[in-house]
This record gives structure tokens, C-alpha cells and sequence, in this order.
């Protein structure tokens, strides 16, 4: 990369690194650069808003999320729109995902399980007493701040096509398959809120359990399972977390536990402390009619530089767990969603290597300047396997390449990746195992 930036510039931010997409948008890193204050950036295509007739209902999410200020919520703090994009602002969590505590550590204790329960019901109640529902509730969703907090992330964004029908019900089949309420897989209409408090009931099984309650390869078997709620609880659960959980995943959505009964539970009583906030806030909607306008008095300025990225000190130290550095170069055991690897070779060999060694693999390849989308021509058992890949700068002569899962199965992408590993065993830098103590076999 010979020591040059790329600069990818929206209004006051600096684009950095993809951290996260989706059918609809794509979330990347960036920083304000009057304030120096890290934050994620959403992204969405005008032309596919336009196409699926989402627009007004976007409109809609986003004014309602500007006046949603509650502590277990990640904060959208302003919209921009050029003549192609929607760019939401929002804030940046550091602590990652709910899941990958889960994935690390395994089972929580119920005290620790309850406090995030607690965090949770807190910010899906509020958000549902101003009418947003989220309708995607999963531990992926569920990010943790520096001192641990629950963040609930994509609240009123992640289903922004989803429309309420002339009856009041949502109408959409959507969300994670496992976490899906039976109602919602009925196709009769379902209530946000009562869909919402199943995903909900489920993510207490997982933090309790370490395990889904309802799963199974045959999607026709799981959605049998979930419709008669068909789960057992394991035998170290207490009586009264068992039983809280037997009301929440109760498929019938009219006896299904309510928030407000949830709040007057035993279990779920002990040691709550509801979070302190200013519930009055005043937020300004002036920048969302601005970001969908044409006119491009309203749109704001892009400046791109067609170079590859040199990672800074924050970005990096975003990027580990525990704010430790040595865990930048994971072990093939760590990795879940995405992996990254150092090397000492130049950018453009080590995007070559790659391909070289994905071609065999069956993959189409796109390629453009330092980044790589990868897609399976044989569909897997969640789809085609579709792998995205960055060449980042970290030093004169050190580069970082990321390789994140954009979509399909995760064990299909953990074997995709031994693979990838196995064919640039001269490509990744040796030394980094020094860095993070012997890897594990």
C-alpha cells in the first residue's frame, strides 16, 4: 500500500472499515472529524428504497428513533443523503456483540443473565410504549458498551420494509428463524410487541443455557417445534427462571406474558435497578426530510480517494476484545463471523493469493481496489456462501486483512476459511502468534 490512505469522506465524517450488512444497508466505521468521536454509519441505497416502496415507512422508523434517548438503546444521532445514499449516523459501540460472549464463555449464572435480561426489557419497553418494534431480536443484535452495558442495536431499522397492515398487524414473515415467534411464522398477522417478547424469552434461554431452545437443520421440523413450543429446559435452571420462561414461550400469543406482568416477577425483580435517564428529549427531524429531497442544495458532500486504507490507533483497538491487542490475530478456534490475519506481503499479492486460492473453491469473485466479495455459485444450507474481504494498512510493512461472513451458513464459512488458511500458510505472518501466546491446535 506504500504507506497511502484511501479517505472516504460524507459531510463532517471519515469513513473507515465495513462492520456489519445487510440486504438493504451497510454499516461502517467512521469518525467525526470536528469532534474526533468514533461512530457507526448506516448505509442505504436510494434506488432500492425507492424500488421496494420503502421510503415513507424509513422516514417514518428514523423520526422515531431520533426521539428514542434510552441507555439500553444505541443512539441515532443525525441523517445526511446524497443523490444516491442514506446515511444514518449512530452511535459506536466498542464492547461487541452479546453473542460472542456467549460463543466464548458459554452458559451465564443467572445473576449475570438477569441483568442483561433486565437491560433488555427495559429499552424493548420503551421502545414499544412510543410504537417501534424491532421484529429481529437476537444475541447479534444485542451489542455491550466499554463497562458492559446492554445496547440494543437496529431498534426500528432492521425491518424497515416491513408494514403494518389496515388491521394493525404486521404482515411480514422476518426475522432469525429460531427466534421467530409462532405467530409471525402463521402468516395471519401478528402484534409487534407480543412477537418482540418471544425473541426475548428465547435470548434468556440461550444466556441460561448456552444453547437455542428450538433448532434443527429441517426448517419445515423447527418451525413445528417453535409453533408447539417444544423445548426443554435444562435441569440447572431454578424453578422460577424455568417458569418465566415457560410464560414468555407460550405460542399462543393471547396467554403469552406481558411486559408489565414480567416486571412484577420474582426472578425478575431481584436486584433491579431501573436505568436513571431524561425521558423528555427534543430532537431535530429537519435533516431527515433533507436526506430523501433531490435537490442536491440538500445533499451532502462525498469526496472519495481511490487508495487503501491505513487502519488508525482507534480502529485497531476497536477491532480486539478487551481492549487487548494480541487478540487482533485470532485463532481459527475464536472466530465465528469473521477472522483476520496480519501479513508482510504487499497489498496487491496477498489480494492475488486470495484469489488463487478461492477460485478452486468455486467462488465468482468481484474485485475492487483492495476489497474482494466472494459468492459460492452452490447454494448452501442457508443460501450462497457470500464472503466479503479487506486489505487494511497497520504499519509501513504490515497489512491486516479481514474476512467477514456477508451472508450464508457460519460453519460453512468456518470451513471455507481453514481452507482459505491452509492455501496462504506463506502469506500470513508467522511472528503474530508471539503476539497473543501459543495458538491453540
Amino acid at each position: 500500500m506504500s504507506g497511502s490512505k484511501v479517505k472516504h469522506k460524507v459531510g463532517k465524517y471519515e469513513l473507515g472499515r465495513t462492520i456489519g450488512e445487510g440486504t438493504f444497508a451497510k454499516v461502517k466505521f467512521a469518525k467525526n472529524m470536528e469532534t474526533g468521536e468514533p461512530v457507526a454509519i448506516k448505509i442505504l441505497d436510494k434506488e432500492k428504497v425507492l424500488r421496494h416502496k420503502m421510503v415513507e415507512q424509513i422516514r417514518r422508523e428514523i423520526a422515531t428513533m431520533k426521539l428514542i434517548k434510552h441507555p439500553n438503546v444505541v443512539r441515532l444521532h443525525e441523517v445526511m443523503g446524497s443523490k444516491t445514499r442514506i446515511y444514518i449516523v449512530l452511535e459506536f459501540v466498542t464492547g461487541g456483540e452479546l453473542f460472542d460472549k456467549i460463543v466464548n464463555h458459554g452458559r451465564m449464572r443467572e445473576e449475570e443473565a438477569r441483568r442483561y435480561f433486565q437491560q433488555l426489557i427495559n429499552a424493548v419497553d420503551y421502545c414499544h410504549s412510543r410504537g417501534v418494534y424491532h421484529r429481529d431480536l437476537k444475541p447479534e443484535n444485542l451489542l455491550l458498551d466499554s463497562c458492559g452495558s446492554l445496547k440494543v442495536s437496529d431498534f426500528g431499522l432492521s425491518a424497515l420494509s416491513r408494514q403494518v397492515g389496515d388491521d394493525g398487524l404486521f404482515h411480514t414473515t422476518c426475522g432469525t428463524p429460531n427466534y421467530v415467534a409462532p405467530e409471525v411464522l402463521s402468516d395471519r398477522g401478528y402484534d409487534g410487541a407480543t412477537a418482540d417478547l418471544w425473541s426475548c424469552g428465547v435470548i434468556l434461554f440461550v444466556l441460561l443455557a448456552g444453547y437455542l431452545p428450538f433448532d434443527d437443520p429441517n426448517l419445515l421440523i423447527l418451525y413445528k417445534k417453535i409453533s408447539a413450543s417444544e423445548f426443554t429446559c435444562p435441569p440447572w435452571l431454578s424453578f422460577p427462571a424455568r417458569k418465566l420462561i415457560t410464560r414468555i414461550l407460550d405460542p399462543n400469543p393471547m396467554t403469552r406474558i406481558t411486559i408489565a406482568e414480567i416486571l412484577e416477577d420474582e426472578w425478575f425483580k431481584k436486584d433491579f435497578k431501573p436505568p436513571e435517564f431524561e425521558e423528555k428529549y427534543e430532537a431535530n427531524v429537519d435533516d431527515i426530510d433533507a436526506a430523501f429531497k433531490d435537490s442536491e442544495e440538500h445533499h451532502v458532500m462525498e469526496k472519495r480517494e481511490r487508495e487503501p486504507v491505513a487502519m488508525n490507533a482507534f480502529e485497531l483497538i476497536s477491532m480486539s476484545k478487551a481492549l487487548n491487542l494480541g487478540n487482533l490475530f485470532d485463532s481459527e478456534e475464536e472466530f465465528k463471523r469473521n477472522t483476520r490475519f496480519t501479513s508482510k506481503y504487499p497489498a496487491n499479492e496477498i489480494i492475488s493469493k486470495i484469489e488463487e486460492a478461492v477460485k478452486p473453491l468455486g467462488f465468482d469473485i468481484q474485485r475492487k481496489n483492495y476489497k474482494m466479495r466472494l459468492e459460492n455459485v452452490k447454494a448452501g444450507r442457508k443460501g450462497n456462501l457470500n464472503i466479503a474481504t479487506e486489505v487494511f494498512q497497520v504499519a509501513p510493512s504490515i497489512h491486516m486483512v479481514e474476512v467477514r461472513k456477508a451472508k450464508g451458513d457460519t460453519l460453512e464459512f468456518h470451513k471455507f476459511y481453514k481452507s482459505l488458511s491452509a492455501s496462504l500458510k506463506d502469506v500470513v505472518w508467522k511472528s503474530h502468534d508471539d503476539l497473543q501466546g501459543q495458538a491453540p491446535e
